[in-house]
């Protein structure tokens, strides 16, 4: 199912049409009221939590309900409130190879520790929508720092869970989108770095596990003014989808709701005022953000 977050923050499920995406409005077919304040919608991490039991009701509303062209409707991230924002680094074996470039030049030295495989956090305020705007830092940028697009695959967590086994993992996801992982190139705290407000584009819609399994063949692309900048299949991650979740569920419990950039492919470079970055992923869709 292919679900997105539009207008007074409801509920959608969007499907092709001749004419381009449509949406139906199913947010009467959830339990309880509905709350479009995005600081206290709950019913968002229920949904997340309680997916499978909601599926019936959500497909029967969509096949009832209006559909309304995606175009005539406002577009948000398609998560709300998730209690975490966790970023896998070094999940592909080129990226890994061009950040001992980037670094040398952005640095002045490589950083053994951080061409390893492993999980940190960013801020969830970080969270835009397609068709959103990512803000250089005035301070990083009169640093003279470089910032940075990587594209990726997301994870969005289901009923989430502790200590979850590999072979379990994608039980307790609830699909997928697609992300940028804005990152400033510095010596300061990853964490840091990618947390600025407007850092983790997030969209179009979310799709869930049911049509894109594990997420282990999708194609990644990302151009900027026509030319492409990062082009990739997720089938070359180094740490797969499942094993990623397990890994991060060792380190902190995964909540419903909760975000999960699966590391960023080749290709990584500046971005810089007035450019405007087009990305997809099969499956999921395309989205634009521009940069200001």
């Amino acid at each position: 199912m292919k679900l997105a977050l539009f207008d007074d923050y409801r509920l959608g499920v969007v499907r092709s049409s001749p004419d381009g995406d449509v949406i139906v409005d199913v947010t009467a077919a959830l339990p309880g009221p509905h709350d479009p304040d995005p600081v206290t919608a709950g019913w968002w991490r229920g949904l997340a939590r309680d997916f499978d039991e909601l599926s019936g009701a959500l497909r029967a509303a969509a096949e009832d309900g209006r559909a309304r062209p995606v175009s005539e409707v406002v577009l948000h991230a398609p998560v709300l409130g998730p209690s975490k924002v966790i970023a896998a680094a070094s999940n592909y074996g080129e990226h890994v190879a061009e950040m001992h470039v980037v670094q040398e030049r952005t640095l002045g030295r490589v950083e053994a520790w951080m061409m390893d495989f492993d999980v940190f956090l960013k801020a969830p305020s970080s969270i835009v929508g397609p068709g959103g705007r990512i803000v250089l830092p005035r301070d990083v940028v009169a640093a003279g720092h470089e910032v940075h697009h990587e594209s990726e695959l997301v994870v969005v967590i289901g009923r989430g869970g502790k200590d979850i086994p590999v072979e379990k993992a994608m039980d307790a996801v609830l699909g997928f989108t697609a992300g940028l992982d804005i990152t400033v190139r510095s010596a300061a705290d990853r964490s840091r770095r990618k947390s600025y407000d407007g850092f983790s584009p997030l969209g179009p819609y979310l799709v869930t596990t049911d049509e894109l399994g594990d997420g282990s063949d999708l194609d990644i692309r990302l151009t900027s003014g026509g030319t492409v900048r990062q082009s990739v299949n997720t089938r070359d991650m180094l740490t797969p989808v499942p094993a990623i979740v397990a890994y991060a569920s060792s380190v902190m419990t995964l909540l419903p709701g909760d975000v999960l950039f699966t590391g960023a492919p080749p290709g990584v470079g500046p971005i810089t005022a007035g450019e405007q970055l087009d990305m997809s992923i099969s499956g999921i869709g395309a989205m634009t953000v521009t940069v200001a």
